[in-house]
């Protein structure tokens, strides 16, 4: 699988420093897309809520170093090996999520935020209807949304919880061949995960998905 092409770092591989973070406040980041046109689907695509100014900063996903994300991707099996983006996203893990199809976005990709509570529910409601027609166009196997208190504002769910999403749970217009998930925010500001607590919840997405899928019957067997 081949992705969309992307900005270098904005600091040429430069870690951030305290003083520069307020310049990339409501800056974008880029997604991790397949190119137009790509005949293989995405395994796996994953929708975080929006970026940091770090983030924004070396355009990179989930770039802050007290972020749990790729460390959590890492210890559930997600990915083979440890990914540090907080300089930027090396070539080598870019092309690492190409071969596992593992594509990334936001609810808002285009606004940068210390905090994700900054967003606006209209911004995240918009979002969300962005991430359905993204779903539709693209029909990744799985969807694991980061973040059940965005999740629940953005679709319009205030019951929904954590894990694999059925029923009443499915947003209206979901592609009924697309598992959807819900994960924890793995920032620092989330004390009620750690690590490990994050990549149990990942191991859930990658295995209980694939298990659930494989021993479904057919119809009229």
């Amino acid at each position: 699988m081949r992705f969309q092409k992307r900005r270098p770092s904005p600091l040429a591989g430069e870690k951030p420093t305290r003083d520069i973070l307020p310049r990339f406040q409501g800056e974008p980041v880029d997604d991790l897309l397949p190119v137009p046109g790509e005949c293989e689907r995405l395994s796996l695509l994953i929708v975080g809520v929006n970026p940091s100014p770090w983030t924004a900063a070396v355009n990179a996903p989930f770039a802050h170093p007290g972020n749990r994300f790729w460390p959590s991707l890492y210890r559930g099996g997600v990915i083979p090996n440890e990914v540090d983006c907080s300089c930027g996203l090396k070539d080598e893990d870019f092309h690492m999520l190409e071969e596992r199809r593992i594509g990334i976005t936001n609810f808002v990709s285009g606004v940068a935020t210390s905090k994700a509570s900054e967003l606006t529910a209209e911004q995240l409601r918009g979002g969300a209807q962005g991430v359905l027609r993204l779903v539709e166009k693209l029909q990744p196997e799985k969807v694991a949304i980061v973040g059940i208190t965005a999740h629940r504002q953005a679709f319009r769910k205030p019951k929904a919880k954590l894990g694999r999403q059925e029923g009443e749970f499915i947003p209206e217009g979901w592609p009924a061949t697309v598992e959807l998930w819900v994960v924890p925010q793995p920032s620092g500001l989330n004390a009620h995960e750690t690590i490990d607590s994050l990549a149990e919840k990942w191991q859930d997405v990658v295995q209980r998905g694939e298990a659930k899928r494989t021993t479904q019957r057919p119809p009229g067997v």
